[in-house]
């Protein structure tokens, strides 16, 4: 991971964790999932979303009870919300600085990109650490896909498993195939809805993100 900047005050800016994916692949549930695990362990967050023309995922953040409503800002791409967390992050950077300004203490800031297709990446300049989340109702053949957000996320997220024998998807191929395509990176697997696999991917966020294991 990159070592983040210093600012004038001398304060370390927070660590910034993209959560990429395609539509409906479950990004947003498991940023429900994932903010009281980590409130829980003492990590002190803030969220962006990212969509087209609207705050909708914002609004659902803000309304859930789960975090400070202040502490979710929301970023409305104007185009493909892939553009905002590539090509020109700089609506995602300006609104991180944002949010540590507000809240100097903030640890860890989740980027949740609109959804987009398999070949939706983040910008380094913009995250330290980003993850790509499907489901298994998109297909078993996602990852013989190659996508670059598959291939090149610093973790693979494979959510919605308990879909698995309802739409015909081979759970354990699909794992396997995926674990052959990323050469050792590491691949999960979730179930938003029972909260199955989310404690690992809190202990990796932990481990390689916020270095507190």
């Amino acid at each position: 991971m990159n070592k983040l900047p210093f600012y004038h005050t001398g304060q370390v800016a927070a660590a910034r964790l993209g959560i990429g994916g395609p539509v409906g692949s479950g990004k947003t549930a498991m940023i429900e999932r994932l903010i009281p695990a980590l409130l829980t362990g003492g990590v002190d967050i803030a969220v962006i979303t990212n969509d087209l023309v609207t705050a909708e995922d914002a609004v659902r953040l803000r309304r859930s009870g789960l975090i400070d409503p202040a502490r979710v800002s929301a970023v409305e791409a104007g185009a493909c919300p892939h553009t905002v967390i590539r090509e020109d992050p700089t609506l995602n950077i300006e609104a991180a600085a944002e949010l540590e300004r507000r809240f100097p203490g903030v640890e860890l800031i989740l980027i949740e990109s609109g959804g987009d297709n398999l070949a939706s990446t983040f910008s380094r300049d913009l995250t330290d650490f980003w993850m790509f989340v499907v489901d298994v109702a998109g297909g078993d053949d996602i990852p013989r896909k190659r996508g670059p957000g598959v291939i090149r996320a610093d973790v693979l997220v494979i959510n919605k498993t308990d879909l698995a024998p309802h739409v015909g998807v081979d759970l354990d191929r699909m794992h396997r195939e995926a674990v052959a395509v990323r050469e050792g990176r590491p691949v999960l697997m979730t179930n938003c809805r029972s909260g199955e696999g989310i404690d690992l991917l809190v202990d990796l966020i932990e481990r390689e993100v916020l270095f507190r294991r």
